[in-house]
């Protein structure tokens, strides 16, 4: 069974995102092996320059690379990257699952990634041009991934 990782800079912690998430954890366990993996967020301080915020996104992203399961293929979610439709989305995730048995979602912290992190990823990809709360952000991929297998097996879902 395919295993998909999501790792992401900070907790959810207001309960209506939660209970989503916990949804397409359960809706998601008949086509994957899912883990979320929540990893601490840095404190940004009230006032703070692109220095201290460059050094702010190295360390959650250090952070990051080190949690990166060992052969997977990796996606950074990252406004530059590569805006899939569903149906897309779904061939490349099918495809993938032939090619390897392990994928990674990376959502970075409230600034970003560092650009050493985004080079690591094999792709980037972009779900909007508009900025999202990192936890809101965390439910759409998992309605995409679901959404993903639901088309990959030929199975209804709300279009």
């Amino acid at each position: 069974m395919l295993r998909i990782t999501i790792l992401c800079i900070g907790k959810v912690k207001e309960s209506f995102f939660r209970e989503a998430i916990n949804e397409y954890d359960k809706r998601l366990s008949k086509y994957c092996k899912l883990k979320i993996k929540e990893l601490p967020d840095e404190k940004i301080p009230d006032k703070f320059n692109s220095s201290v915020a460059e050094n702010i996104k190295q360390r959650e992203s250090n952070l990051v690379k080190q949690s990166i399961p060992k052969d997977s293929f990796v996606f950074c979610l990252d406004l530059t990257g590569k805006e899939y439709s569903s149906e897309e989305f779904s061939a490349k995730l099918s495809t993938l699952s032939i090619e390897t048995s392990h994928i990674t979602f990376i959502i970075g912290g409230s600034l970003g990634m560092s650009n050493d992190l985004l080079h690591l990823a094999n792709q980037k990809i972009c779900f909007s041009k508009m900025t999202f709360p990192h936890q809101l952000i965390r439910i759409f991929l998992l309605e995409q991934i679901f959404r993903a297998f639901k088309i990959a097996h030929g199975e209804t879902y709300h279009r």
